[in-house]
This record gives C-alpha cells, structure tokens and sequence, in this order.
C-alpha cells in the first residue's frame, strides 16, 4: 500500500520506550490485539473502529511504520478479557493478572492521568474496555 495519506492514525500508548516495544511487536506479527478503554473514545468524542478499518501505526516520533486492519472490535468488562486476547497482546505476559496489572499501571499513570486532566482517574472490574484484534497488512 504506497498512499496511507488519508488513513487514520493508530498510537500504541504515549510515545516512549513502551510505544516503540508495542510497535516493534506490531511490526514482528507477536501484536495482533490491543485494549483499550470505551471512555477514552468518548474523551476524544472518536468513533469505535469497526472490522475492516484501516489504520496507520506511528512510532514515538510520529512516523508512519505500518498499516493494520481490524478484524475484530469487542466491548466488555474489564474484569472479562480473557487469557486469547492478553496473549494476542504480544507483551510476554504469562497470565491475565500480570496483564491486568500492566495495563492497570498505565492506566493509572501520570501520562494517562495528564492527559484526561483526572489526577484520581481509576480503572475496576466493570470498566468498559474495547478488545481489538488486527492484522498487519504492511510495514511501511
């Protein structure tokens, strides 16, 4: 695919060390699933992509470096996401727990916090989150 001009831009977590694992997994075909949280969508007033979208995935410094399709969008409660997805996640964890604790950790970050403008922002069980599945389709 030579013109993504007009694709939609996907950030794996803020830039840093974090985002360029998360896109260098993405790019080696371990990352094939990612989670996010329903309210970030609505913070951003963004739609919820559907299957067959198409996005462009950025490094740290904001260059494009692949496109990716969905295949599948799912919501459900945090506390339901099960060891597929997680493993599908391509971050070596080795059960849900250490997942949750992962993403909890983000989740409850400064950057996160920051950026929502909530210092006492929070995550639990019922938390909607969006389970995404995609697929690599090119490495740019």
């Amino acid at each position: 695919m030579s013109d993504y001009s007009d694709l939609p831009v996907c950030q794996f977590a803020f830039p840093g060390p974090l985002r360029d694992r998360l896109v260098a997994a993405v790019l080696a075909g371990e990352k094939t699933s990612t989670t996010g949280l329903l309210s970030d969508y609505e913070f951003e007033d963004e739609p919820l992509p559907s299957a067959g979208d198409r996005m462009v995935v950025v490094d740290s410094a904001d260059r494009p470096v692949a496109v990716i399709e969905v295949t599948e969008v799912r919501t459900l409660p945090l506390a339901d996401v099960e060891w597929e997805h997680v493993r599908d996640e391509g971050e070596g964890h080795a059960s849900i727990a250490a997942w949750r604790a992962g993403h909890e950790a983000y989740w409850h970050g400064p950057d996160m916090r920051a950026w929502r403008g909530d210092p006492d922002f929070r995550v639990d069980d019922t938390t909607i989150v969006v389970a995404e599945r995609f697929r690599l389709v090119a490495a740019l």
